[in-house]
């Protein structure tokens, strides 16, 4: 096992080698860059001295070797909207999107998992179509359409819960009181993220359990006169989770990367608006630290999944 996480973190390299060039050349042959964006009228003489100072004159392979040879001591350059390091810009704000995501992934997974593999196990029966209609509805409906749903009926005709952000205005709460208040800001976020995750995890689940359940080795269980309860969720759910972790593997990722669209609808001061901002703003710096973030969560969600896969099914053997 040591052996094959020693490998596998090797591999790593090349990869986060090869992702880093390619998003360095989009960016870099991107249309127009933050100097002409931010006042056509500016003096040429202006232009180049700021396109000095943000690292934008020379070919992009100069820009890139000058670039990569700071991003391997982990710095990655001057956000040019927040005027601040990159990596200080995303510490800022990642943890808030991480705190609203983890609790949105952990209730998904509870909620998912177990309700998935009933609907398995009682194919057809009223539970199983009950949830079919939930996950088709969750599964197909806008976030944004469901946030501003959200919005209207809780925050402006109930006034039960606040309208944005992550804290209230004015205030100075600390300790519980100030928890409290973050988390009645995120309830709203945290429900649509949540019917979304449960959604699409339920019917993973499901799928996955109804391939297993009908598997020869499930029939030789039950026809040894095993209870139920052994043969689904000792033998079936096992093997029946190998795919739903692949999925879950995935969501490292998007646990740091935030909900760019509810993070939009709810103004939270998440990563995914400072994103979408960066986007606008042609910051490209930040831009470059954020995807470079995502990318290596992404190899690492992989690692884990293969990890996992070992630790569920003994019959698979990392080597």
């Amino acid at each position: 096992m040591r052996q094959y996480i020693i490998r596998r973190l090797l591999q790593m390299i090349p990869v986060i080698l090869g992702v880093s060039i390619l998003l360095f050349t989009i960016f870099a042959l991107a249309p127009g860059d933050v100097v002409s964006a931010e006042n056509p009228k500016m003096s040429e003489e202006r232009k180049q001295e700021l396109r000095r100072q943000y690292g934008l004159e020379g070919t992009i392979p100069e820009r890139y070797i000058n670039w990569a040879s700071k991003a391997i001591k982990f710095d990655f350059g001057t956000s040019i909207k927040h005027q601040s390091p990159v990596k200080e810009v995303i510490n800022s704000y990642v943890w808030n999107s991480f705190i609203l995501s983890i609790t949105s992934f952990i209730v998904s997974v509870i909620l998912a998992v177990p309700i998935g593999v009933i609907s398995a196990t009682k194919q057809y029966s009223g539970f199983d179509m009950f949830f079919t209609v939930f996950a088709l509805i969750g599964i197909s409906i806008p976030s944004f359409f469901f946030g501003m749903l959200l919005i209207k009926l809780f925050a402006v005709d109930l006034r039960l819960f606040p309208v944005s952000g992550m804290t209230s205005l004015g205030g100075n709460r600390t300790g519980i009181a100030h928890v409290l208040d973050v988390m009645k800001h995120m309830f709203l976020p945290f429900i649509v993220l949540t019917l979304s995750g449960v959604a699409s995890l339920m019917r993973y689940t499901r799928t996955s359990m109804l391939e297993v359940i009908r598997q020869d080795y499930v029939r030789t269980a039950r026809s040894k006169g095993l209870s139920e309860k052994v043969v689904v969720y000792k033998h079936a759910l096992r093997n029946g989770l190998i795919p739903v972790i692949t999925m879950l593997g995935f969501y490292l990722p998007s646990l740091f990367g935030g909900a760019i669209i509810t993070e939009q609808i709810f103004v939270w001061p998440g990563i995914g608006k400072v994103a979408i901002e960066a986007i606008n703003g042609r910051d490209y710096p930040l831009l470059m630290g954020f995807e470079m973030l995502l990318a290596i969560l992404t190899l690492f969600g992989n690692l884990i999944a293969d990890i996992t896969y070992a630790l569920v099914d003994p019959r698979i053997r990392l080597k």
